[in-house]
């Protein structure tokens, strides 16, 4: 594209100042920003930016007269559910596991900038005594839910790893998995692919410049997740393996199930096409989000959009009306995800105001105040175009610890993971018939338990003293590509 087509192709668009410094650059930086005016659609991009701001104008909608909670045919709560309807939904999972029917779609694009990490946040090592960091512990759940999947069913079927990084986090991301091993999984059984990026606007509209020549973006949000999948073709590749079922979470939460054979299960026997496994809200203060009804549609309602009377509403049997937290935690169905790839263009779009870099003659400004927007898509907000949406309440004690903050936070931060992630050991050891008191810390290695089972003949009767302590499986103790203690 030459010089004219280029400024003839912003200014139709109103972003002439895009190419404001030009006689400026040099013949690379020329090249560069070309190439990134190019790669935008600034027709979809004016667009975007016009949608999202009819969004915000529309006045906070406070949803009290057509809000309504899950309907209980739409909900189920593993806590009280009974053995054998667990071992049901299982039992389904482990079948569509070593069928070779499930992947897992793990969202990995956080620069973890808030825990002050500078890296991939799946890179964290929280400070457990084996020091695995969230991938391992997450690649380690994996390789044991596929052998227990083929311990149940006699029949050895691999879990396909689709992780989404950014554009910053894809190249250390894929080094890390190379320099440890894959972690024992096989190499062809990772994809990963990058989510987009939206540029940054101003107030008006207009594109901001990051520098002389190149322009501001940001991620494009999780909600990024379904164009990203059509785009870099890992829709066609779940088509190809035959994969059916994707269970997708964000790689921050330390306690995850990853690939979880009962909410495979209970997904597949209830011909869901998309689904949240959700936590009972704490109190009706707690700033989650509610998975609840709109309009007759499934909706995941922000905190700050609640009214007090709609976030202290209880039930007959006093638990809270909205008590389903969203924790990013979702079942879609394949066939669902190739559907919503044509929906993408319909998914609603949230504002955040920034303090966003920029250029104001020729120098690159540092604000102090919020100058500017960034656009996001959120993951949930397919929920309305699901014909069959269900949720799984879970405990939050053993399915739901995020890590978002430095310690100083002292909330969602590596340390209240670590505790909660070694509470959950604790009582996996009681359960088993171990003795342990609450000073002492046992770590138990994934490879060795994915949930608790496979403890008894260990630690039954056997009492604790040691911390730290980890507790491995034959295999790790004699293959060490990790450094865990025993």
């Amino acid at each position: 594209m030459s010089y004219e087509n280029l400024k003839e192709y912003v200014t139709a668009h109103g972003q002439e100042h895009l190419l404001k410094y030009w006689p400026e650059l040099s013949d690379n930086e020329r090249e560069q920003l070309a190439g990134e005016i190019r790669k935008l659609d600034l027709a979809e991009t004016n667009e975007i930016f016009r949608r999202a701001n009819e969004a915000t104008k529309v006045i906070l909608e406070k949803f009290d007269d057509d809000l309504k909670p899950i309907p209980q045919t739409h909900y189920e709560s593993v806590p009280g559910l009974n053995e054998e309807k667990i071992a049901e939904y299982e039992n389904i999972g482990f079948k569509e596991i070593s069928d070779g029917k499930v992947g897992v779609l793990l969202l990995a694009g956080g620069q973890a900038t808030r825990l002050g990490f500078g890296h991939p946040k799946g890179m964290y090592d929280v400070g457990l005594p084996s020091h695995k960091t969230l991938f391992q512990i997450q690649a380690e759940r994996i390789l044991r839910v596929q052998q227990m999947a083929e311990e149940r069913t006699g029949k050895y079927g691999n879990i396909t790893w689709y992780i989404m990084t950014s554009q910053h986090t894809r190249g250390p991301t894929a080094k890390f998995f190379k320099d440890h091993s894959y972690f024992g999984l096989n190499e062809e059984n990772i994809v990963y692919f990058e989510q987009g990026t939206l540029p940054c606007f101003d107030f008006d509209g207009k594109i901001l410049l990051d520098e002389k020549h190149h322009i501001a973006s940001a991620p494009d949000g999780n909600g990024g997740l379904y164009r990203a999948l059509k785009t870099q073709g890992v829709l066609d590749d779940i088509k190809k393996r035959g994969i059916h079922h994707l269970h997708g979470h964000s790689v921050d939460n330390i306690l995850i199930k990853v690939a979880d054979p009962v909410f495979i299960g209970y997904c597949k026997s209830k011909n869901a096409d998309c689904a949240a496994k959700v936590v009972q809200k704490s109190s009706p203060s707690e700033p989650v989000g509610v998975v609840c009804r709109v309009n007759g549609h499934y909706k995941v309602v922000e905190y700050s959009e609640l009214t007090d009377e709609a976030a202290e509403r209880r039930n007959p049997d006093g638990r809270l009306t909205f008590s389903a937290g969203n924790i990013c935690n979702h079942y879609f169905s394949s066939e669902f995800l190739h559907k919503i790839a044509d929906f993408e263009r319909k998914l609603k779009l949230h504002i955040a105001k920034k303090k966003i870099p920029y250029v104001e003659n020729g120098v690159r400004q540092k604000p102090t105040e919020p100058n500017g927007i960034k656009i996001e898509k959120f993951i949930f907000d397919v929920f309305e175009f699901a014909e069959n949406f269900i949720c799984l309440e879970v405990a939050r004690d053993v399915e739901f610890s995020a890590l978002k903050n430095a310690d100083a936070a002292k909330k969602d931060c590596p340390s209240t993971a670590r505790q909660d992630i070694l509470n959950l050991h604790r009582k996996y050891i009681r359960e088993a018939g171990g003795v342990i008191s609450d000073d002492v810390d046992v770590e138990i290695s994934p490879l060795l338990s994915y949930g608790g089972e496979n403890l008894r003949e260990l630690v039954n009767n056997e009492v604790f003293t040691i911390s730290p302590f980890h507790l491995k499986s034959m295999q790790e103790s004699s293959n060490g590509y990790h450094n865990g203690n025993h």
